[in-house]
């Protein structure tokens, strides 16, 4: 049983959420954790109110140590790194990691650790290979992997960097990732 949906998108990352967020059905009720890349300047709660237009389910940014509850979505707050740890959301301004923080790398790191076989790692659209190092600690750890198709994205070398780095479970374009978790997380 799956327990906890990770994504990592950059640039184009809005749109491509917004995507995929409309395609989840609602009866999915595993938490949903965001890492989107954005100015450490971004204020705070701009990016949830945008996503929040595109799905029922509630959209917050999470504080240190907070209880992850099925049924969200998360998203990393600007200039910090967000992890799971133990259950709860771990907060972090160590240094940046792809010239990133949030980095999808370190969130990913986390996923695969504290939720090993019951992750979902996938891998959006992007300019930079942050995300390819996770989603692969992610397939190694019983998770399953599943990049957004390449030729679908607004920049491609997230989605190639992570199809180079390991084997991944599905390579889909947007409109087809909704279903494909349906079928994971509701036979």
């Amino acid at each position: 049983m799956y327990e906890v949906i990770a994504i990592g998108a950059s640039w184009g990352g809005l749109e491509a959420m917004g995507t995929l967020l409309e395609g989840i059905p609602q009866d999915l009720d595993q938490a949903i954790v965001v890492a989107q890349h954005r100015s450490p300047e971004a204020g705070r709660g701009v990016l949830e109110a945008l996503l929040q237009r595109h799905v029922e389910r509630p959209v917050t940014e999470p504080g240190d140590k907070e209880l992850i509850e099925p049924g969200r979505v998360y998203v990393a707050p600007p200039d910090y790194h967000l992890l799971v740890d133990g259950g709860r959301f771990a907060l972090s301004v160590e240094a940046r990691v792809q010239y990133a923080r949030p980095s999808i790398d370190v969130l990913f790191e986390s996923v695969a650790d504290g939720y090993r076989e019951r992750a979902i790692g996938i891998v959006l659209t992007g300019a930079n290979k942050d995300g390819a190092a996770g989603l692969a600690a992610i397939k190694r750890n019983g998770g399953v992997s599943i990049v957004q198709d390449p030729q679908t994205a607004s920049r491609r070398t997230m989605p190639d960097a992570a199809l180079e780095a390991s084997a991944v479970d599905a390579v889909l374009p947007l409109e087809e990732i909704g279903a494909f978790l349906y079928g994971l997380c509701c036979p």
